[in-house]
């Protein structure tokens, strides 16, 4: 059975994205969903909308259409929290996106948390927007940096995870799915470890909220973080979850209107979580949008999604394997991601080459070099597949790959 035979046919569901053929109309086999998910139509109408004959500010309002737009804006935070399995929308806030969300809870609760010769863990694979945050919470607090080995096959070694727990651990962040390697963690695993010694897990969702069924009870994290536009949602927008006794004991961020309760020159006080990391205009239609891509994702069902794309990473890994001259990294079985060097040839050729043949990978580090050290190379060529991808993908990139080495001889 086909892999795509798991999704409505692909050419179904193709025609609900525009952006998936080129200027002149021929098919445009994109395989970089990982950086960002193309856009349906029903995100895009619904976006339009927002923007036009629906459009007024939130919360403040007192005429009809700004309580209508309120009255949306809140549904998207229902939405989102019964989409992640939070316990209830309180839980839920709203940033810009997924680097946001770590900045957010290091600046609010780290700074407020982690002190000297205090211990933060994270991970050989994650990206910049889960490490950079950190280093800067321990440069100012005098706290450690602890760095999670891999397995041999590119996964979070939890063995080595529990051997490097402390009573000064407290925190430990890990990326739920890898942007490079698409290997998947036990989170719950990750949770029982961090939590036996009294520290928090914070989990980034990025490539796991697209594809992956969330229940944050049963993942066990206390914070959660996640990018809408990799969600076939619009850019701009991101969320942030926390345990509700978590967000509530956390100082707010960032100051300005609507996160206050009352304001005097003498004292200022805050709103209740998640109004008091909401500073300013909130991201109104972005949230609306979000929504429908939401509504989108969840009527095909994320557990369908991801054997989806499972299927097609085994696929490509398979026919890769083929090549005398190509080099796999990562585990057997991915969500969707299949990273690979070509002997002789740099990422960033590949990608040109490709993109003359109308298919789209990323060539780079990532924002993840070091993991490209520990990988012992400066960058890798990433085919990352989405709800939209099918087996003509493959073909196209496997062609792709042909020319290319005939190119390089």
């Amino acid at each position: 059975m086909s892999v795509a035979a798991t999704l409505p046919p692909a050419a179904d569901v193709r025609a609900d994205f525009p952006g998936m053929v080129t200027g002149d109309g021929a098919p445009w086999h994109y395989l970089d969903t990982a950086a960002t998910a193309q856009k349906p139509q029903a995100v895009i109408d619904a976006m339009t909308r927002a923007l036009g004959v629906d459009y007024a500010t939130v919360h403040r309002g007192v005429y009809g259409r700004s309580a209508q737009m309120t009255l949306g804006y809140e549904a998207a935070r229902r939405r989102v929290a019964e989409f992640i399995g939070a316990k209830g929308e309180d839980e839920v806030v709203f940033v810009r996106g997924a680097t946001e969300a770590i900045n957010l809870v290091a600046a609010s609760w780290g700074m407020a948390q982690i002190g000297e010769g205090d211990r933060i863990v994270l991970s050989m694979l994650e990206h910049h927007s889960n490490i950079v945050p950190w280093q800067m919470v321990a440069e100012r607090t005098g706290a450690q940096i602890d760095v999670c080995p891999l397995t041999e096959d590119g996964r979070i070694d939890l063995g080595a995870l529990e051997a490097m727990m402390t009573p000064r651990t407290r925190l430990v962040a890990l990326a739920h799915v890898s942007n490079v390697l698409g290997s998947v963690l036990d989170a719950r695993a990750a949770a029982d470890i961090a939590h036996s010694v009294g520290a928090k897990l914070l989990l980034d969702g990025c490539q796991a909220a697209p594809r992956m069924a969330l229940d944050m009870a049963a993942l066990g994290c206390d914070f959660y973080a996640l990018s809408g536009h990799k969600l076939y949602g619009p850019t701009g927008i991101g969320v942030l979850w926390a345990r509700e006794e978590i967000l509530d004991a956390m100082p707010p961020w960032q100051g300005g209107g609507a996160m206050i309760d009352r304001v005097t020159f003498e004292k200022t006080t805050y709103a209740p979580p998640p109004q008091r990391f909401e500073a300013g205009t909130p991201i109104i239609t972005e949230a609306i949008a979000l929504h429908a891509a939401i509504d989108y994702v969840a009527a095909l069902g994320p557990d369908r999604l991801f054997a989806h794309e499972a299927g097609l990473a085994r696929q490509l890994r398979d026919e890769l394997r083929a090549l005398n001259s190509v080099t796999l990294f990562g585990p057997e079985e991915s969500a969707g991601i299949v990273s690979f060097a070509i002997e002789g040839v740099h990422p960033h050729d590949l990608g040109t080459i490709l993109d003359e043949e109308n298919v789209a990978i990323r060539a780079g580090h990532h924002c993840a070099q070091p993991l490209m050290d520990h990988l012992g190379v400066p960058a890798t060529a990433r085919a990352s597949f989405g709800l939209y991808s099918d087996e003509n993908d493959i073909a196209a990139l496997l062609r792709g790959i042909e020319r290319t080495q005939r190119i390089f001889g």
